[in-house]
């Protein structure tokens, strides 16, 4: 792995595909039942939507299920300090998958995905798309679990993985859910043809009110994480964590520009268009606006990534004069440097090689905190 960077490149890019890919796959679960279904349950095309909504869902598991492996070799360098080569040995991965919160719940999360699959091969049985829901909520909740928010101690972690998980989820729900309205927005009009505007009119607006409900759990999630991992407005401005996650919270502000745009600008002339090129004007004008959204959230996937292999920036807690809330975070965080969220002890290790005997020093554990807007 030396051609494009260290382990730690690659868990960035990994974790970034990962989070993406999830995060759609849940999405287009969650819009095919909460808007397509409503919306197109009585006119032809919902056959044509629901072909291209699946082809999608079985695209974004095979990815996601293909990176989760893929974190799971590189995670196991970073936490054994052995070569990527070396750490490739049948025990070094077998003791990461079986003897670490972070490999126990990438097999929880394994064989959720195995479930969904199931799901999908199943699509047609009726009442099994509502039944998946739960194992794919269950799927993007679950990363709470293998970063900063699954280690933090005591009823401060609790709170933390509760705050986490509900990021996770309404991450997944807003920007999963705009890959499948740009989805929508690009068979509907062509197949259904003039009068789609109407549809598409009712989709937006169905989207628009669950985009509400996420993005307001995304502020409230975000400011408890940001309180727990950073802490102050000094940590936030000082540190490389700090300032990666303002230039997040930057995207995150002009990606709810756009869908204030969408919801009180555009999504309003949709409704009663005289002419056909009219309609097609107005969908384009919506879609442009979609895929800049999915564009912004990208690039937070790729900032998460790169947070999750930064220490918190409240480790600061201890040389500057810092909050209380933030000296109680720093508390629990520099705690469980001893015991990580992976179920080591940092200072020593516990991932041995048959050819080293030593104990291997271990990395901070990745976080998987914002995937997209998590602090």
């Amino acid at each position: 792995m030396n051609g494009f960077g260290d382990t730690g490149d690659w868990l960035i890019v990994i974790r970034a595909i990962h989070f993406a890919a999830t995060a759609i796959f849940a999405g287009i679960l969650i819009f095919r039942m909460m808007v397509a279904q409503p919306v197109l349950c009585v006119v032809p095309v919902a056959g044509i939507f629901d072909a291209h909504a699946l082809r999608v869902a079985w695209i974004s598991l095979v990815i996601s299920a293909g990176s989760g492996i893929a974190w799971v070799l590189v995670q196991a360098p970073a936490m054994s300090g052995l070569p990527f080569g070396a750490a490739m040995a049948a025990d070094v991965i077998g003791t990461v998958v079986t003897k670490t919160q972070f490999g126990f719940v990438s097999e929880i999360r394994f064989v959720l995905a195995v479930v969904l699959a199931a799901c999908l091969a199943s699509d047609r049985v009726a009442g099994l798309r509502w039944l998946a829901l739960a194992p794919a909520t269950g799927l993007v909740a679950s990363i709470a679990w293998t970063g900063h928010a699954g280690s933090t101690a005591g009823e401060l972690g609790i709170f933390h993985l509760v705050s986490d998980t509900l990021h996770l989820v309404a991450a997944a729900t807003w920007i999963g859910g705009l890959a499948s309205l740009a989805l929508f927005l690009a068979v509907v009009p062509r197949k259904h043809g003039h009068g789609s505007a109407a549809l598409v009119q009712d989709a937006a607006q169905r989207f628009s009110t669950l985009g509400i409900v996420s993005v307001a759990t995304l502020l409230v999630t975000g400011i408890v994480n940001t309180g727990i991992l950073v802490g102050s407005v000094h940590a936030l401005l000082v540190t490389g964590y700090g300032r990666l996650l303002m230039l997040k919270i930057v995207l995150f502000a002009i990606m709810l520009g756009f869908a204030v745009v969408n919801r009180f600008w555009l999504t309003p002339r949709l409704a009663g268009l005289p002419s056909n090129q009219q309609e097609v004007d107005a969908v384009r004008k919506l879609t442009r606006n979609c895929i800049a959204e999915i564009a912004l959230g990208l690039a937070i996937f790729a900032i998460v990534g790169a947070l999750g292999t930064l220490h918190p920036a409240s480790h600061l807690a201890f040389r500057s004069r810092n909050s209380p809330l933030l000296a109680l975070s720093s508390v629990a965080n520099l705690g469980n440097l001893e015991t990580d969220d992976f179920g080591y002890r940092s200072g020593s290790g516990l991932v041995k090689n048959s050819s080293r005997k030593r104990k291997q020093p271990l990395n901070y554990p990745a976080d998987s905190t914002s995937s997209k807007g998590s602090t």
